[in-house]
């Protein structure tokens, strides 16, 4: 199946499904001597992980990664990193009632279109268990920027409509991991926590939004036209699963403001070109101005429930459903490692290729 590789510099693949032996993903391009080991994987893949609190997946799976190549006395030696992740909790059984049922918002249909078969089993291929593999990756992009003094945080910034606006260059992983929402405001992360708990009960799901921000990251980074840093970004996160929305900067609001109140005037601080303001989200024609790159992702409620819901089977006769299984009643606390790994991934990416450009 094509499509499983992302990256030009810092190629990124992937392969397994929900419930399979496991999900691999494969990193070409790291660069040598860098520290990795595979405690270095567990913090990042601890947060992606289901049964980690009730808000999210009740699935018991430990993620263990082990590093099959690529690595040497704990340094990376420039050649392909091989990472497995086991699965260990699968119970395939839940979905023998649905093998021949669509569900409503989810990739049943339009696999069976595409393939002629599908793995009904946690949605196969389709299934946000194969972000395990991401994170992975998301980890040594992490480590590569790093060493050129980016960051990448993302924290919840919407459940259902409960919003949150905090300053994301004040935002600590500290704040965002104190709660189980991810949301760095203590407060509106209760009534996040709360409004979960109550679709939950529900038997019913809910949507949010994730702000995701790269602080640090230099100027030049991005290509012209069609490998703008925007639009790779854009793509990486449209990839994940449940994602139907993506900006940057101020977004869709500009539509609603005129040039003069969108544009940031350029100024000279510090030694160095700045923007007073950020509207801009910290790119420019597609390049990386300097400022802190800024996004959003909307993503949708969970759509397997277990609640009964209209839906046809394989051979389009009318059907009902209820969708057994664990399943997240919120996506939103998983999301967030899974959304600052796709955007390392391509800063790591633009990075390298920058670098090799400059002769560096």
């Amino acid at each position: 199946m094509p499509g499983n590789s992302i990256g030009r510099a810092f190629v990124v693949t992937t392969a397994g499904e929900s419930h399979g032996p496991g999900n691999v993903v494969i990193i070409d391009g790291c660069p040598p001597g860098l520290s990795l080991s595979e405690d270095d994987l567990l913090s990042d893949l601890a947060r992606r992980r289901p049964g980690q609190s009730l808000l999210v997946s009740a699935r018991a799976e430990e993620d263990r990664p082990e590093i099959l190549s690529g690595v040497y006395q704990g340094r990376t030696t420039g050649t392909s990193i091989a990472i497995l992740v086991r699965n260990t909790d699968a119970r395939s059984s839940d979905y023998d009632a649905i093998a021949e049922l669509y569900r409503p918002g989810h990739a049943d249909f339009t696999y069976d279109q595409k393939y002629g078969f599908r793995d009904h089993r946690g949605g196969g291929r389709a299934s946000a268990r194969e972000t395990v593999a991401r994170v992975a990756a998301g980890v040594v992009a992490k480590k590569i920027l790093a060493e050129a003094g980016i960051r990448v945080i993302a924290w919840v910034a919407q459940v259902g409509d409960i919003s949150v606006s905090v300053d994301p260059l004040r935002v600590t992983e500290a704040q965002v991991e104190a709660t189980p929402v991810r949301c760095p405001d203590a407060v509106k992360a209760a009534e996040m926590i709360a409004l979960i708990e109550e679709v939950r009960r529900d038997k019913d799901s809910i949507g949010g939004v994730a702000e995701i921000a790269a602080i640090g990251v230099p100027p030049g980074l991005g290509e012209p036209v069609f490998d703008k840093l925007k639009a790779d970004l854009a793509k990486a996160l449209f990839s994940l699963p449940a994602v139907l929305g993506v900006e940057y900067g101020s977004g869709f609001r500009s539509a609603t403001l005129r040039g003069s109140q969108n544009n940031d005037p350029f100024i000279h601080e510090d030694g160095k070109v700045v923007t007073e303001t950020n509207r801009h989200g910290g790119m420019l024609g597609g390049i990386s101005s300097g400022m802190p790159i800024l996004l959003r992702a909307a993503v949708k409620p969970t759509s397997s429930l277990p609640r009964t819901q209209q839906t046809v089977n394989v051979r389009g006769e009318p059907a009902t459903i209820e969708t057994k299984g664990r399943h997240d009643p919120c996506l939103l606390p998983r999301f967030i490692p899974m959304a600052e790994a796709m955007v390392a991934i391509v800063l790591a990416d633009h990075y390298l290729r920058h670098r090799a450009l400059l002769g560096k």
